[in-house]
């Protein structure tokens, strides 16, 4: 199989807090690719990176062999992201969500093939309400319904894709992420649930540890501390009172 994803030392850093350092995977064509971890970990961060959305502080990600900043619309024609949160325009409709975002992604759809996506995602009938009626479930099934229609990319990114869906949904969901595999993409996600691809040797995992923090935050919360506890020393003045 073919390299399709490479991610070369990769660190991250936020303010002073180092997140992760030294990320290093490789994901062929037909692979999954699990990123697990505490919260703030940084997985997250991690998936922007892939999607060249932040920059690492240090290392590469490489689509095809080439670094992506290389690539540029090349990549992105490639590329689908869905994040954690659903990136919906409340007063549209379902259907025009995602007949607008599809179009906006460089990939339109016709409103015929749209409403099929968004039926598949168990959405019939809920079509041409606003998105603001939905619940949070519905929602993500909106956002998610881009896959259905997005065979031809060969890079899925999806952050706690998972999430909010009751098990029709997940179920649903694992069908078009397994057809993504057999077809030679490469899809990468974070989750916390546990799927029936858990066996399968198809898969690469990254588990980022639980960030530690640096030597000045250390000394700043040490100081904060002492700060605190040297004025809770001193003895308080007695508060005056009104005479009845």
């Amino acid at each position: 199989m073919s390299v399709g994803l490479e991610l070369r030392s990769l660190h991250c850093v936020r303010g002073e807090r180092l997140l992760f350092s030294g990320v290093s995977a490789t994901v062929r064509a037909g692979q999954l690719l699990r990123v697990l971890g505490a919260n703030g970990a940084g997985k997250t961060s991690l998936l922007r990176m892939i999607c060249g959305l932040a920059q690492p502080a240090a290392g590469q990600v490489l689509w095809q062999g080439q670094p992506i900043a290389r690539l540029r619309e090349e990549f992105n024609r490639q590329l689908v992201y869905v994040g954690h949160a659903p990136a919906l325009k409340d007063d549209l409709s379902a259907l025009e969500n995602l007949h607008a975002g599809s179009g906006l992604a460089g990939s339109p759809c016709s409103p015929a093939d749209a409403a099929a996506a968004l039926a598949l995602a168990g959405l019939r009938g809920r079509e041409r309400l606003p998105t603001r009626v939905l619940s949070q479930g519905q929602r993500k099934r909106v956002a998610l319904a881009r896959l259905a229609l997005s065979s031809a990319a060969a890079l899925w990114v999806l952050d706690e894709p998972f999430n909010a869906l009751d098990d029709a949904a997940c179920t649903w969901l694992q069908g078009l992420i397994d057809a993504q595999l057999g077809r030679g993409g490469v899809v990468v996600l974070t989750s916390h649930q546990a799927r029936a691809w858990d066996a399968t040797p198809a898969q690469v995992a990254i588990t980022l540890a639980a960030p530690k923090p640096t030597a000045s935050s250390t000394f700043s919360a040490f100081s904060a501390f002492s700060a605190s506890s040297a004025f809770a020393a001193f003895p308080q003045a007695p508060q005056p009172t009104m005479a009845g």
